[in-house]
């Protein structure tokens, strides 16, 4: 599939949907047993679950089929230089406010973004606590649950 214009990211929105959903579903049902968690790098203050990681393998997993060509660059995956070489690169954070869905708090969310040709063209976010679904297609606006929303 050959995705390149607002046209061909619109097709996109429904299995992007699904998939980020999933994730969220995966999220939500580990919060229901204590969470292993544990800092990430020597000296750092960034905190990283078990959840983050799980979360993170169903995006990779599910994403690349989607899109098989793309690259990945994910806060919870190693960086590989391979990416650079990609016109379309899926940017990931499998579970954006680690501290506060280790800390039990609503405030924490599922995030995807597609960038293609260095411009972001489709992107994700889901807040699976509050069940609030935002989506984005560049050129034609953005949606909460799938009704339209605007800059006020």
């Amino acid at each position: 599939m050959r995705v390149s214009d607002t046209a061909d990211h619109a097709t996109l929105v429904t299995p992007l949907e699904t998939i980020v959903r999933e994730a969220g579903a995966l999220a939500l049902a580990a919060i229901r047993d204590p969470i292993k968690s544990w800092y990430k790098g020597k000296g750092e203050d960034q905190p990283v679950s078990e959840v983050d990681l799980a979360v993170d393998r169903l995006l990779k997993a599910r994403l690349g089929s989607l899109l098989p060509d793309a690259g990945w660059l994910s806060e919870e995956t190693e960086d590989d230089p391979a990416r650079l070489g990609c016109d379309r690169l899926w940017v990931v954070d499998p579970i954006d406010g680690t501290r506060g869905f280790i800390a039990g708090k609503p405030d924490w969310t599922i995030s995807v973004a597609l960038v293609e040709h260095d411009r972001p063209v489709l992107a994700a976010l889901l807040a699976p606590v509050t069940d609030e679904m935002f989506l984005a297609v560049a050129g034609r606006g953005a949606t909460r649950n799938g009704a339209p929303i605007r800059v006020a």
